[in-house]
């Protein structure tokens, strides 16, 4: 009796060891990690501005224009209050270039021909130039080279972008009295790059500037004075911040005052006099206009 129950429990602890051995492990819970959110850069930290600021130009009719006059302006960049445009990581340059790039925006070429001859400063924007064409003018290409093996002359290339080039903007805007609203006030028509070719500061082309004002609002300006500002491209431009002098006005034979005073200095004190001289009149029309 004693052996039959000696073998009962061995019996039943072989089955308790082979179950407990059959018992998985415990699996441990996986440690949860913290996902990890980049440290905001400041409390102003704003980059993007509302597209919503922009102020469109209030309608005018010809009817209702009694007066009106079309200079052409040159904003250089070496300028400080200029500079801003030419800001580090906000260059109008390269808002331009994308957008033109995306084919958000139309460039019109500065030249155009008429009769077979090149008429230079032409900004009528007559001739619609593709993303292709337009930054041929802002880059430039490289030179095929023949190649030492074969001969075969390489493809022309894109020339790498050097915002330090563009130094000056010019506009052509328009000065007009709306009797309607009795308002005397500038237009802002045309934008254009300026880079020096063969020893002049010439347009790479033009963009008309009522397609670019939506595009300019919805980039901010760096504003040296206050970090916070929402001001933009369209700002700049719109409520006059910038400085220029005049280069020239409409006239008989459409030419600029460099051309009309037979300068051969760019930096003859003469072009300034003659600059101030149209600023001056443009002035004095908006002072005769009040009443005592």
């Amino acid at each position: 009796m004693k052996n039959i129950l000696s073998i009962a429990l061995l019996l039943l602890l072989g089955i308790g060891a082979s179950a407990q051995d059959s018992i998985p492990p415990a699996v441990k819970p996986l440690k949860k990690t913290k996902i990890k959110t980049p440290p905001k850069d400041g409390f102003s930290a704003r980059k993007d501005v509302d597209s919503a600021v922009m102020v469109p130009y209030a309608d005018v009719r010809e009817e209702d224009v009694y007066y009106s006059k079309r200079v052409w302006r040159e904003i250089d960049l070496r300028d400080t209050i200029n500079s801003v445009l030419k800001a580090e990581n906000a260059k109008l340059i390269d808002v331009l270039m994308e957008a033109i790039t995306n084919e958000e925006l139309t460039a019109y070429s500065s030249k155009d021909t008429v009769a077979g001859k090149i008429l230079e400063d032409n900004d009528s924007f007559k001739i619609a130039l593709t993303a292709q064409q337009a930054l041929q003018n802002l880059r430039g290409v490289t030179e095929g080279t023949p190649d030492a093996t074969t001969g075969k002359i390489a493809e022309p290339t894109l020339k790498k972008l050097r915002s330090d080039e563009f130094q000056k903007y010019r506009i052509k805007e328009d000065w007009i009295l709306d009797t309607k609203r009795s308002i005397f006030e500038p237009r802002i028509v045309g934008l254009a790059p300026m880079k020096m070719v063969e020893g002049n500061w010439q347009p790479v082309f033009w963009i008309y500037y009522d397609d670019a004002r939506e595009l300019l609002t919805k980039k901010k300006l760096m504003n040296p004075g206050n970090d916070a500002s929402v001001l933009t491209f369209d700002d700049f431009f719109v409520r006059r911040l910038f400085s220029s002098y005049i280069v020239k006005e409409t006239n008989p034979g459409n030419k600029n005052i460099t051309d009309m005073l037979g300068l051969t200095d760019p930096k003859d004190p003469r072009k300034l006099y003659e600059s101030e001289k149209i600023k001056k009149s443009i002035a004095d029309f908006e002072q005769s206009l009040w009443e005592y």
